[in-house]
């Protein structure tokens, strides 16, 4: 009966939020206490939800600081020269253009934040693309991928999501992992290059006399491939031996005010504190892999001192927190509600005997491979279902059933997160939308270009897992 129940509430939960008839915290609440009422042990519904918060607080408190850091981060300016130079690496070649959408979408990813990630990186590169008349769905299939690698990072989701439902720490999971991850940055980057010499055989060979790429403050901020010394207008793009061309025409009105790089006037630039900054962010990654503080001590450190040296006075600090009020709530909201449908879960036995079940169905030969089955179905499964719940509903079973066999909750959770550059474009994700939105590209285009590819990703990641000994 506790089967039945157990994988009833998760279905419940998943076919709610996949219709969008609840929230995921809505969802993640009400969900688990109705069943915990039908299992009978509703009376013990607080003492799962507290067991479970209190568990959970170190992950939420990550979660909430680590926003706030890189959200100052990106507001004071650390990414602004970063932007700029991949720009003007790019110029009009599309091989660099590409690459540099890899590179510029895997640097922004840092925040952890994918709609911020695929607003910076369309605002900077879509102009390029236009000009050239480039092929969109490379842009959003090569940032899409390059931030589905980058999202398993402690703070992006997947991997607290991971170490909230197997109650494991989220650098335990993460930090080994980083080989196997760096193996798949590179594959992306290396598929860059190739789309990236497609489109230069496609275009021809593409170049400018003089290349300049500035942002024209009094225009919109707009980026533009201009020639002869800065004279802010556009150059004539010459093309050889190809079937397209440049142009010289400006973008539409719309364009420009559309996609433009991060205005380079905004009054929370700190350019006096870059170094500073950039000093804090290197020391604080450095941190955090060499593990000589826990990642919620050191982003909550991290986000204090950030604060109070880039913005010391009182009122400029609130107002930071308040621009980034929306993502620290809607984040950390969602890791403590996760605390009632885990704790519901595990409390009433409800897990315990859904793994019961599937060791059964399992073939005996994979039980000692659950680590790879995992990693395998974790692509579909995040795919056609939220990190939500892949990661509250669908792992601890899995790693339930692992354990019966000797896999532990580590290597499963790391096996979990392999199917993420898949899930960035999954239709559940509403970062995509924000990605095919600004780059007018239409979502099924999107889709039919970017699955094969990060597909692939995926498997790399899974097989240099494997290889490393980590899964």
């Amino acid at each position: 009966m506790l089967t039945i129940l157990g994988f009833a509430m998760i279905a419940t939960f998943l076919v709610l939020i996949m219709m969008k008839k609840m929230s995921p915290i809505a969802a993640l609440v009400l969900i688990p206490a109705l069943f915990c009422v039908f299992v009978g042990k509703g009376a013990k519904l607080g003492d799962y939800v507290i067991e479970g918060v209190t568990s959970l607080a170190p992950t939420a408190a990550m979660l909430m600081f680590a926003i706030v850091y890189f959200g100052v981060m990106i507001d004071v300016g650390l990414f602004d020269p970063i932007v700029r130079g991949i720009l003007k690496f790019c110029k009009a070649d599309p091989m660099r253009i590409v690459v540099g959408t890899a590179v510029l979408a895997a640097i922004v990813s840092l925040d952890g934040d994918g709609s911020t990630t695929f607003m910076i990186t369309v605002s900077a590169m879509y102009p390029l693309y236009k000009r050239l008349k480039m092929s969109l769905v490379v842009m959003t299939g090569v940032a899409a991928m390059a931030n589905g690698v980058m999202n398993t990072l402690p703070w992006g989701g997947p991997t607290a999501r991971a170490a909230t439902a197997l109650k494991v720490d989220a650098s335990d999971i993460f930090v080994p992992m980083i080989p196997a991850l760096a193996v798949g940055l590179l594959g992306v980057f290396i598929l860059s290059y190739v789309l990236g010499m497609r489109e230069r055989k496609r275009l021809g060979t593409l170049t400018l006399g003089d290349v300049l790429v500035e942002e024209k403050v009094e225009e919109t901020e707009t980026v533009l491939v201009g020639a002869g010394g800065g004279s802010g207008t556009s150059g004539t793009v010459k093309t050889t031996g190809g079937s397209g061309s440049g142009t010289d025409a400006p973008e539409e009105d719309g364009d420009e005010e559309r996609f433009q790089v991060l205005d380079p006037n905004r009054p929370t630039l700190r350019p006096k504190l870059y170094w500073f900054n950039a000093l804090l962010t290197v020391a604080l990654l450095t941190c955090m892999i060499m593990e000589w503080l826990p990642i919620p001590v050191l982003f909550l450190l991290g986000a204090a001192l950030a604060l109070t040296v880039n913005f010391p006075h009182i009122p400029d600090q609130k107002a930071r927190l308040a621009a980034h009020a929306d993502n620290v709530l809607n984040v950390s909201g969602m890791v403590f509600a996760a605390a009632v449908f885990t704790g519901v879960l595990q409390g009433t036995g409800m897990v315990d005997h859904m793994a019961r079940w599937m060791v059964d169905v399992i073939p005996g030969g994979m039980g000692p491979h659950m680590a790879l089955v995992t990693g395998v179905l974790s692509l579909p499964l995040t795919y056609f279902m939220s990190n939500d719940g892949f990661y509250f509903g669908v792992l601890p079973v899995l790693a339930e059933a692992g354990a019966a066999h000797g896999v532990t909750p580590l290597e499963m959770a790391r096996a979990s997160l392999v199917g993420q550059p898949l899930h960035m474009s999954s239709p559940l994700v509403p970062a995509v939308y924000v990605l095919v939105g600004m780059a007018k590209v239409e979502f099924g285009d999107h889709t039919r270009f970017v699955v094969k590819w990060a597909a692939l990703t995926c498997l790399l990641i899974l097989g240099a897992g494997i290889v490393f000994g980590i899964i």
